[in-house]
């Protein structure tokens, strides 16, 4: 699947759950009154969309969409269904992942309501790079504004902040992370805890980083 591809539409009937490979990388947007569009959640190589605790093919609440290109694996929501009744460690491993995907929620609620705009820009940057496995983002610097629902101007300011003290490098339609390490350091903390709640509920799933 390419970069930007839907996946659901709010108000579609979730039939089929997919699993990102490699540097594939998803999001989830919730649509507000105005048309703007923001990210919630980050979805991986860790993780999966759609029927994830449903039972049966209920409707989309947000919208899904390819951030970054690669390959997906799918199976239809009613076979998945059938698998989690036959065998309740897949079915345990599921419920235990919608566990980690509240948690993302959660501080990301927290995050946008406490920190600034250079640490959210950071820490979504970070995030991505852990997910597709290397340091060069598909992304524009519109996008990642409507993604953190901040205006272009402001989104526009701090990744020159971060190209002028050596920790990203711009081309177009693409976002470069040349210094990870400086980068988490401008980063609030909420990768770390979300991190840390994969590793306690989900051992060894969360992505390390490449």
């Amino acid at each position: 699947m390419r970069s930007g591809e839907i996946i659901y539409q709010p108000g579609d009937n979730v039939e089929y759950c997919y699993f990102p490979l490699g540097p594939a990388m998803c999001s989830y947007f919730v649509e507000l009154e105005d048309g703007t569009a923001v990210e919630t959640i980050l979805v991986g190589r860790e993780g999966a969309l759609g029927g994830i605790v449903s039972s049966g093919n209920l409707p989309a609440y947000a919208r899904a969409t390819v951030l970054h290109e690669g390959r997906f694996l799918r199976i239809p929501v009613r076979e998945l269904e059938a698998i989690k009744r036959r065998t309740p460690v897949i079915d345990h491993l599921f419920a235990r992942y919608a566990d980690c995907m509240m948690a993302q929620v959660f501080q990301s609620i927290a995050c946008n309501a406490v920190h600034t705009i250079e640490q959210r820009a950071a820490k979504w940057l970070s995030a991505a790079v852990d997910r597709i496995g290397r340091n060069d983002v598909t992304m524009t610097q519109e996008q990642l504004a409507s993604m953190m629902g901040i205006g272009r101007s402001y989104a526009s300011r701090v990744l020159q902040r971060f190209k002028r003290d050596g920790l990203v490098r711009t081309r177009r339609g693409g976002i470069e992370v040349l210094d990870r390490d400086g980068l988490r350091e401008r980063a609030c903390a909420c990768n770390d805890q979300v991190t840390a709640h994969f590793q306690r509920v989900l051992a060894d799933v969360y992505p390390q980083d490449a």
